[in-house]
């Protein structure tokens, strides 16, 4: 027959040589070009296409002539006849989709789990344990050198050098255990997860275990232009990028916390089209943030673009507010001056101005936090003089010293409240006086560290992402400035502990941004990174283990105290990640097997045409291997390793069935065979 032909023909690889050529450029430029997606009901999208085509094409009913029966029945019987063969290939091709879908929707393996962490994060007691077996592991040894520029050997102090990262990876299954196994609570010592693999498949798996705990989802998705530098396809048609989009923002916002907060940074190519999606996942708006990057995109069409968008939806009725940079360190030394003295007097308020005044990485305006009440309580003063004349009187009346008990100077403009406001804020001890009357009174404003400023809709700043990675020695094609994402993260994470995924992590700006935010303020915020790319081994996790030991870098390499590279670097801080991997799309591929069968493939039967994938591919070990359960810590599947070549590999299911139940793996035990 004609199909048993079309599907029986020559593999085009035994053409000529100039047809196999173009055949692959074809082909190359087809997938390059053309959107590719998994289609959630192919059957129902082919069978009303079909309809379509037999009414206006076969049947023409809008032309036919009902009175003449010969065209109609002509008509009909061709209508029936492509009917029949179309709903065969329908059927077929929506078992292949279906399958196609059936593996892309599935949970994926993890194929590794391992941990970083500074050598402080191991317990003081079982320190001296574990060096010796840390100092004589060459590729270990190797990595600090290639992560820190240090040279250690096994005459090196590690207790000189607290926040040097060990990897996991490095040791074998034994020297992990025993590690893991000296941890009373893995999950609380643990400050991030980091997941390589496709996003919705990461998001996926971490349903059972994060549902409704996620505090923060910050994402920086492909903008969908030419221009925007990412890695990812960026050219879809406007229907496959919010396809995607939708798929993955509502994984993505079923983790969230009832109060959380959902941050989406965008440019104006798809700026309406995601907020009309947005809607329909019915997400409260708290507004959009503008980021002003002064600095112009020039030598496009029309107005050269120097801002992106930065769309933000949460459920909290609330302002949102900005971090109070250093507010809990300024705090801190407040009290720590009122205990040593033991109340507040002259020798603290001295003290405290001094400190303020020569303080490193103090802003201004935190600069002006100097004075310290008789409750304790840390502020500055605010003048109360109106922006323009006052006509009323009652705007210029003085304000009486409580010592002196004369009037002070009133502003050149009058009073910015009335006053019944002004008695009010009397009453409550709001307004500060100097020693005396010759002073003009300012209004007091105390210094909270739980609220900052509230976050204007307008963010200007020229910081180039670029700069943070090269410090760094990192190359990545486009970079946000980790500042930028101090602000939004910080403005959404008002409180000491907080969870902020990100499931578009790139060079990973985003565990930048927490553990920056967690040194200044003293919290404990933890974050979740997904990443597909290959410079997840590159640039993320490179980031993270370099900024965990030192932020003090310059060309890739740590600035070091005067003395010699032996000296203790303390800018560093204490750290420890997960990282895991998944199967791949392709890896799921690869590890279907075919049951033996001696039915030829083109006996065009329903089995073939309905079934024939789903039950020969049944006990595949991407589907489940259950005979392979019997030896657990050996199941396996092939992945593509290194220049592409196909190898076992070993899954963990232990941690592949933590998340799939939503465990929470607090301790591990490590046993030996004689207990």
């Amino acid at each position: 027959s004609t199909l048993r032909g079309l599907l029986s023909k020559p593999d085009p690889h035994q053409r000529s040589d100039q047809d196999r050529l173009k055949y692959h450029l074809s082909r190359y430029t087809a997938e390059n070009t053309r959107d590719f997606f998994v289609h959630k009901d192919l059957a129902g999208f082919l069978q009303r296409e079909l309809d379509y085509y037999l009414k206006n094409e076969v049947l023409r009913l809008d032309d036919v002539d009902l009175d003449d029966l010969t065209t109609l029945r002509r008509a009909g019987a061709r209508s029936k006849t492509i009917r029949t063969i179309a709903d065969k290939i329908i059927t077929f091709l929506d078992q292949l989709e279906s399958f196609q879908r059936r593996l892309f929707l599935k949970r994926k393996f993890v194929l590794q789990s391992d941990y970083c962490l500074t050598l402080d994060k191991i317990p003081l007691d079982v320190r001296a344990d574990f060096y010796p077996e840390i100092l004589s592991n060459e590729n270990q040894l190797e990595e600090w050198q290639k992560l820190y520029s240090l040279k250690v050997s096994q005459d090196t102090n590690l207790d000189l050098h607290p926040h040097l990262m060990l990897d996991t990876v490095f040791f074998d299954t034994g020297f992990k255990s025993r590690l893991l196994a000296q941890f009373d609570d893995i999950e609380a010592a643990l400050d991030g997860l980091l997941i390589q693999g496709e996003n919705y498949q990461a998001l996926k798996l971490l349903h059972e275990r994060y549902e409704g705990e996620i505090d923060c989802i910050h994402i920086d998705p492909p903008y969908n232009t030419q221009t925007s530098g990412f890695l990812y396809k960026n050219s879809y048609q406007h229907s496959s990028w919010l396809s995607m989009m939708e798929n993955r923002i509502e994984a993505g916002i079923r983790l969230l916390a009832p109060t959380g907060d959902f941050q989406c940074h965008i440019d104006e190519n798809e700026y309406e089209r995601l907020q009309l999606l947005l809607e329909t996942l019915n997400l409260p708006s708290a507004g959009t943030v503008v980021w002003d990057k002064k600095n112009p995109m020039l030598g496009r069409k029309g107005i050269a673009t120097q801002h992106e968008y930065i769309i933000w939806r949460t459920a909290k009725d609330s302002s949102v507010y900005v971090r109070p940079v250093n507010a809990r360190r300024i705090l801190t030394k407040a009290k720590q001056l009122i205990e040593q003295y033991g109340e507040v007097n002259d020798k603290v308020q001295s003290e405290f101005s001094t400190w303020i005044s020569r303080a490193e990485g103090l802003s201004g305006g935190e600069r002006a936090y100097r004075l310290i009440d008789a409750h304790g309580r840390v502020h500055r003063g605010v003048a109360m003089g109106a922006p323009e004349y006052r006509t009323d009187p009652k705007f210029h009346i003085p304000l009486i010293h409580p010592e002196t008990g004369k009037p002070c100077p009133i502003p050149s403009n009058g009073w910015s409240r009335s006053p019944e406001t002004l008695k009010e804020l009397l009453d409550k001890d709001e307004i500060l006086f100097g020693s005396d009357e010759t002073t003009q009174p300012t209004r007091k404003v105390y210094l909270n560290s739980d609220k900052g400023r509230q976050l204007s809709s307008v963010i200007r700043s020229a910081s180039r992402g670029k700069d943070d990675l090269q410090s760094l020695g990192l190359d990545f094609p486009y970079s946000h400035p980790t500042y930028l994402y101090e602000e939004l993260i910080g403005a959404s994470v008002d409180s000491d502990v907080g969870v902020v995924l990100d499931f578009f992590a790139g060079s990973g700006t985003t565990a930048h941004a927490v553990i920056n935010i967690n040194a200044d303020d003293g919290s404990e915020h933890r974050y979740i990174l997904i990443e597909m790319g290959d410079h997840f081994d590159t640039v993320l996790k490179p980031r993270i283990q370099r900024i965990a030991y030192t932020q003090d870098w310059k060309n890739g390499k740590p600035i070091r105290p005067k003395g010699g590279q032996q000296e203790l670097i303390s800018s560093g801080q204490s750290h420890m990640f997960q990282y895991i991997r998944l199967e791949s799309y392709d890896d799921t591929f690869h590890n279907i097997h075919f049951r033996e069968t001696q039915a030829p493939l083109l006996d065009l039967t329903d089995y073939h045409l309905s079934y024939f994938l789903d039950h020969e591919t049944t006990g595949s070990p991407t589907l489940l291997d259950v005979e392979q359960f019997e030896r657990p810590f050996e199941y396996k599947l092939n992945v593509t390793g290194p220049g592409g070549v196909l190898a076992p590999r070993s899954v963990d299911l232990v941690t592949t069935f933590n998340f799939l139940i939503g465990l929470t793996v607090h301790t591990i035990r490590h046993f030996q065979r004689n207990e």
